[in-house]
C-alpha cells in the first residue's frame, strides 16, 4: 500500500508528463543543490519545470499518464526538464547554461510529442533556430518573390518611361532642324 506522500509525487508527476510536450532527461550527480537550483531558475521562463525523480515512481507515472516510453529516459539518478510550451526553447536554454557554467551533465535523452531521442537527438534539438526564426525565415522566403516582382515592373516602366522621354527629345531636336 502506497504512502500517502508517495501517491501524491506520483500524480504530481504523472501530471507534468501528461502536461509536457518535450522531456529532458540528465543523470543529476556531480550537481550541487545550488547548481540545480540555479538550472531551475533558468529554465523557468521557458515554462520549463526540472524535477528529481525516483525511477519506478517515474515508470509508473509514466505508464498512468499513458506515456509508457517516457520509462526508456529512465537510467540511473534521473532529473527529468518538463517543457510546457515550445519544443526548441527548453532544450537550447539547458545546453547553453550547461555550456556557459561548464557543468559535466549527462543527458540521458529526450521524449519530443510522443517519440523518444536519444542524447544525439536532444543536441539537434538545441542547433534547431527558435520557432520564431524559423517563422520569419518562411516569411521572408515567400516576401520575396513578390518583391522581385515589384521591382521588375518597376524597372519595366521606369526604362519605359525613359524610353519615351528619350523619343520626345529626338523628336524635338529634329522639328527645330
Amino acid at each position: 500500500m502506497p504512502t500517502p506522500r508517495k501517491a501524491a509525487m506520483l500524480a504530481e508527476v504523472k501530471d507534468r508528463m501528461e502536461r509536457s510536450t518535450i522531456a529532458i532527461s540528465a543523470d543529476y550527480r556531480g550537481l550541487t543543490v545550488a547548481q540545480l537550483t540555479e538550472i531551475r531558475r533558468v529554465l523557468r521562463p521557458a515554462n520549463v519545470e526540472v524535477k528529481v525523480v525516483k525511477n519506478t515512481l517515474a515508470a509508473m507515472a509514466a505508464e498512468l499518464a499513458g506515456r509508457p516510453e517516457m520509462s526508456k529516459l529512465l537510467e540511473g539518478p534521473t532529473a527529468i526538464a518538463f517543457g510546457f510550451g515550445d519544443l526548441v526553447a527548453p532544450v537550447k536554454l539547458l545546453f547553453e547554461h550547461l555550456r556557459t557554467k561548464r557543468l559535466n551533465v549527462t543527458i540521458h535523452g529526450g521524449w519530443l510529442e510522443g517519440q523518444v531521442l536519444d542524447r544525439a537527438g536532444v543536441e539537434s534539438l538545441a542547433t534547431l533556430p527558435s520557432r520564431e526564426q524559423l517563422i520569419a525565415d518562411v516569411v521572408g522566403k515567400l516576401q520575396s518573390p513578390l518583391y522581385n516582382l515589384a521591382g521588375l515592373l518597376q524597372a519595366s516602366m521606369r526604362n519605359f518611361a525613359g524610353l519615351v522621354e528619350a523619343r520626345a527629345n529626338q523628336l524635338e531636336e529634329q522639328g527645330a532642324a
